[in-house]
């Protein structure tokens, strides 16, 4: 009989018993900040070990905790944000405050506006970007009934990017999705476009409910999503890459694409979806 998972905290860890789930060395994290009691994230000690994701994943719905693979800040030793506690959780915004069609349009309208001065893109060239919409925002894509089950592909890209022999360590959070996690943890990876998290979280459930998206990794200013319903055409494709644009800009101005539809060349059937954060 295998022993019981510790109970530490007010992270009900004991509630993993019984779903042949042992969980490896490790404890809870103190969130940053002057005075902080707040404990968001039980980390563990060492890398994840494989199919626990899964495994975890499967009692959601009994223990309230959703794991992530955690990733850490490249060339890093202190595995930050989440073994150094740069985590914000608590008083801001709830990801259920904010319509993610008003976000993502708020978002497109500034990424199209041409900025300071110093803006290294003329206006003509940022709407040269997001040809054929140029300045308009074309609303959400249409979402799509997934081909397989969503959950079950989420632990098997878990499981994958663990086959790559990252050093990303499990982590478990109280929330009611993927997409809650992110804020309830106090993540600020997409600082830089976005400073409420929750904001990022409501496009996030929007998308799993439409395209049947799981978050499954999260790095300092990274996120993997596994996705079971992905677009299947060019043309839906295109309406999908408006919204990454959008929710993280950086895709399409930090790689080799020239415009939206070049991006959107790469969604078609791509079951996973990563951004980045400059």
């Amino acid at each position: 009989m295998s022993d019981p998972p510790p109970s530490i905290g007010d992270m009900d860890l004991e509630s993993l018993r019984g779903e042949d789930v042992r969980l490896p060395a490790g404890g809870m994290v103190t969130a940053d900040g002057e005075g902080s009691a707040a404990r968001p994230l039980w980390l563990s000690d060492g890398p994840a070990p494989f199919g626990l994701w899964g495994r975890i994943r499967a009692a959601h719905a009994r223990t309230g905790l959703w794991p992530l693979l955690l990733e850490p800040l490249g060339g890093d030793g202190g595995f930050r944000p989440w073994a150094s506690g740069e985590l914000f959780s608590g008083g801001g915004s709830r990801p259920g405050d904010h319509d993610p069609e008003a976000v993502l349009a708020h978002w497109w309208e500034g990424c199209v506006s041409v900025g300071e001065e110093d803006d290294p893109l003329s206006a003509e060239e940022r709407l040269a970007v997001t040809a054929p919409y140029g300045a308009a925002w074309p609303g959400r894509a249409p979402g799509r009934a997934p081909a397989e089950d969503p959950d079950a592909l989420a632990a098997e890209h878990a499981d994958v990017l663990l086959s790559f022999g990252t050093d990303a360590r499990l982590g478990l959070v109280e929330a009611a999705s993927g997409a809650e996690a992110l804020a309830a943890v106090g993540w600020s990876g997409p600082a830089n476009h976005e400073g409420d998290t929750a904001r990022i979280a409501a496009v996030v459930a929007d998308w799993e409910r439409r395209f049947g998206a799981r978050v499954f990794a999260v790095g300092f200013d990274t996120l993997r999503l596994s996705v079971a319903a992905p677009p299947a055409t060019p043309e839906e494709a295109l309406r999908v890459a408006a919204e990454h644009f959008a929710f993280c800009p950086d895709n399409v101005w930090q790689e080799s694409v020239a415009d939206l539809a070049a991006y959107a060349g790469h969604l078609v059937g791509a079951d996973e979806w990563t951004f980045w954060w400059d």
